[in-house]
């Protein structure tokens, strides 16, 4: 389990597979582990490097940290490898992520995937949610209230919670402190004046039935980067990978390989 400090944190990345470096960067509350079958698939044709952002998974827990640490977190990783170029997946909250890193280092960023993205929030788009149905959750413990709020993130029920049971239990769970500071963290960003900065061939995926983040932010993202291409998934919510799998490997080895 290789790791690095970034700004004083001991952050944690697993590093796989040879050829073109492709940076992975998970969802709020989640962890490298969420990115298996894409390693699987994908790591005998490239160098996949799958990190646990600060605040998450068997990286170290700051009691507060923002956004642009994050950012600031990918680029001290590519530069303790020596990588001078990349690609870069994210999905949710690493596509802001990926949207930070490709602005302020476009250069850099070969090809760039967002899956299941906005480009601006006032909050984390889970605090969003909960807001909107507060109503619904009232007396709820946070288990309990994502248990009734997926119906409203997922299409695929079984296989979204398959998909979300199989890598929460390979990794460290938050508590709620933490996972106050990871929610807090992504208030009040907005990168729309900055998106046509990025150089980098960019696919935008949304899944149809997404309440987190729904495709006509996805849209939005892919209207205002020069290069880039939007495709909204059917079947799937907030975790295509897991809700529509195949479609999302070719459409993704398609995208890298041509």
């Amino acid at each position: 389990m290789p790791e690095f400090v970034s700004n004083g944190v001991r952050l944690v990345y697993d590093d796989v597979g040879t050829g073109t470096p492709i940076i992975l960067l998970h969802g709020l509350g989640g962890n490298r582990y969420s990115f298996q079958e894409f390693i699987k698939q994908f790591n005998s044709q490239f160098r996949i490097i799958a990190l646990d952002s600060r605040g998450h998974g068997d990286s170290e827990k700051p009691a507060g940290y923002s956004l642009d640490d994050h950012i600031e977190d990918v680029k001290a990783l590519m530069n303790y490898l020596s990588i001078d170029s990349a690609h870069i997946l994210g999905a949710s909250m690493g596509s802001y992520i990926a949207q930070g890193v490709a602005i302020t280092i476009p250069n850099r960023i070969n090809k760039l995937i967002l899956v299941v993205a906005k480009s601006h929030g006032k909050t984390s788009s889970t605090q969003e949610l909960m807001e909107r149905h507060a109503d619904e959750i009232a007396g709820l413990n946070m288990d309990e209230a994502i248990a009734h709020l997926s119906q409203y993130i997922f299409y695929n029920l079984d296989a979204a919670r398959e998909y979300l049971m199989e890598y929460q239990t390979k990794g460290h769970a938050l508590t709620p402190q933490e996972q106050a500071a990871a929610n807090k963290a992504l208030e009040g960003f907005d990168f729309r004046s900055d998106l046509h900065k990025i150089t980098a061939e960019t696919l935008v995926i949304s899944g149809k039935h997404d309440g987190l983040n729904p495709p006509i932010l996805g849209r939005e993202i892919a209207n205002l980067i020069p290069n880039a291409t939007f495709v909204e998934f059917e079947k799937s919510g907030h975790v295509p990978n897991a809700e529509e799998p195949e479609k999302f490997i070719n459409i993704i080895r398609n995208f890298l390989i041509e």
